[in-house]
C-alpha cells in the first residue's frame, strides 16, 4: 500500500470535515451571535472615523467611539425621519386627491361595464344557452373551480399579509433588544479594536496573518465598492425617473424619483412596486397618456438596470464583467432576486481567497 496517497486522502478528508463543521457551527451559532457579528461589522465601519477623531482631534478613544456611534445613529435617524416625512406627505397628498379620482374610477368602471362587459355577458349567455346539458355542466364546474381558486388565493394573500404585520409587531421588542446589544458590543469592540487585532496576530502564524490581511483588504475594498455600485445604480435610476417625470409633468417629481431610487434596492419588488400600481391607476382613471409615458419610463429603467448592473458592479468591485454576469445569473436561478446580491458577494469572497493563496495553501497541505 502506498502510504503517501493514503495520507493525502486523509488530509483531504480532514479539510472537507473542517469546512463542513465550520458551516454547521456557523449555522447554529449565527442565531445566538448575529448581534455581535453586526457589532463587528459596525466597529469595522466606524473605525476610520474613530482613528481620525483620536489622532487628529486628540480625543480619547472611548469618547471617539461614542461620538462615531452617535453620528451613525444620527445619520440613520435622519434618514428614517426623512423617509417617514416623505411618506406622510405622500399619504396627505393621496388623501386630498383620492376622493375626486375615486369618483373618476367609479364612472370609468360604470362606462366600461355598460359599453363592454354587459354586451359581452349577453353574448356569452346566448352561447351558453346553445350548449347541451353536459357542456353547460362542464362550464359551470370550471367557473366554480376558478372562483374557488381565486377566493383561496386572495384569502392566502390576506392571511400572509396579516401574519406578516403581526410577526413584525411581535418582533419589535426582539429587534430593539438586538439593536441595544449590537450598539453596546460595537462600543467595546471598537474601543479595544487594536487590542483585538494584536491578540489575533499573536494566535496565528505569519503566513496566516498575510493571508488574513489580504482577505481583509480585498473584502473591505469589495464591500465599499459594492456599496458605491449600489449607490451609483440607484442614483442613475433616480435621475432617469426624475427626467421622465418632469417630461410627463408629474407633481412631486423629485420626491417620487428619490423614493423609486431607494425602492430599486428591494429584492422581489424593485421599481415595479411603484410603477405597476401607478400605471394601473392611471389606466383606470382614463389617463392613457400618462399610462403610456409611465410604461415607457418603466421599460427604460428596467433595461438600464439590467445593462448597467454587471458593468457598474465589475468596475467598482474589481471583477470581470463576464464573471459578474455569470454570478448574477446563477444567483438569480438558485436564490431568486436575493441571489442578485449574494451571487456577486460570493464571487468576491472566492476571488479574495484565491488572491490570498488560500486555495493554493490548502492544496499544498493536502499534497503534503
Amino acid at each position: 500500500m502506498n502510504w503517501k496517497y493514503v495520507h493525502r486522502f486523509l488530509r483531504f478528508l480532514l479539510v472537507v470535515a473542517l469546512i463542513i463543521l465550520t458551516l454547521i457551527a456557523f449555522y447554529y451559532i449565527w442565531h445566538l451571535a448575529f448581534p455581535f457579528v453586526i457589532a463587528l461589522f459596525l466597529a469595522f465601519l466606524i473605525n476610520p472615523m474613530v482613528d481620525l477623531l483620536e489622532r487628529r482631534g486628540k480625543i480619547p478613544r472611548p469618547l471617539s467611539v461614542a461620538i462615531a456611534i452617535l453620528f451613525l445613529i444620527g445619520v440613520l435617524a435622519a434618514f428614517i425621519a426623512l423617509l417617514v416625512n416623505e411618506i406622510v406627505q405622500g399619504i396627505v397628498y393621496i388623501a386630498n386627491v383620492l376622493p375626486g379620482n375615486f369618483q373618476e374610477i367609479v364612472l370609468f368602471v360604470e362606462n366600461l361595464f355598460v359599453s363592454h362587459v354587459l354586451p359581452l355577458y349577453n353574448q356569452l349567455e346566448d352561447l351558453f344557452k346553445d350548449l347541451n346539458k353536459d357542456q353547460q355542466t362542464t362550464v359551470m364546474d370550471n367557473i366554480q373551480s376558478i372562483g374557488t381558486t381565486v377566493t383561496a388565493t386572495v384569502t392566502n394573500i390576506l392571511q400572509s399579509l396579516v401574519e406578516g404585520i403581526r410577526s413584525l409587531i411581535l418582533s419589535l421588542p426582539t429587534i430593539l433588544t438586538v439593536l441595544v446589544f449590537s450598539m453596546l458590543a460595537t462600543f467595546f469592540i471598537s474601543k479595544d479594536w487594536y487590542k483585538f487585532i494584536n491578540w489575533v496576530k499573536k494566535k496565528v502564524s505569519t503566513n496566516v496573518q498575510k493571508s488574513i490581511g489580504t482577505v481583509y483588504v480585498d473584502l473591505r475594498r469589495a464591500l465599499f465598492g459594492f456599496l458605491k455600485a449600489q449607490l451609483t445604480l440607484i442614483s442613475m435610476t433616480a435621475v432617469i425617473v426624475l427626467v421622465g417625470l418632469l417630461i410627463l409633468r408629474v407633481d412631486y417629481a423629485i420626491t417620487i424619483a428619490i423614493i423609486i431610487g431607494f425602492v430599486d434596492l428591494l429584492p422581489y419588488l424593485g421599481t415595479g412596486a411603484i410603477f405597476v400600481p401607478w400605471m394601473i391607476y392611471s389606466f383606470l382613471t382614463g389617463n392613457y397618456g400618462l399610462t403610456i409615458g409611465l410604461s415607457i419610463l418603466y421599460g427604460v429603467v428596467v433595461i438600464q438596470r439590467q445593462v448597467m448592473e454587471p458593468k457598474v458592479l465589475s468596475s467598482n468591485i474589481g471583477l470581470d464583467p463576464l464573471a459578474t454576469l455569470i454570478a448574477l445569473f446563477v444567483g438569480f436561478q438558485v436564490l431568486g432576486f436575493l441571489g442578485l446580491i449574494i451571487g456577486p458577494v460570493l464571487l468576491v469572497v472566492v476571488k479574495t481567497l484565491y488572491q490570498a493563496n488560500v486555495f493554493k495553501d490548502t492544496w499544498r497541505y493536502i499534497m503534503g
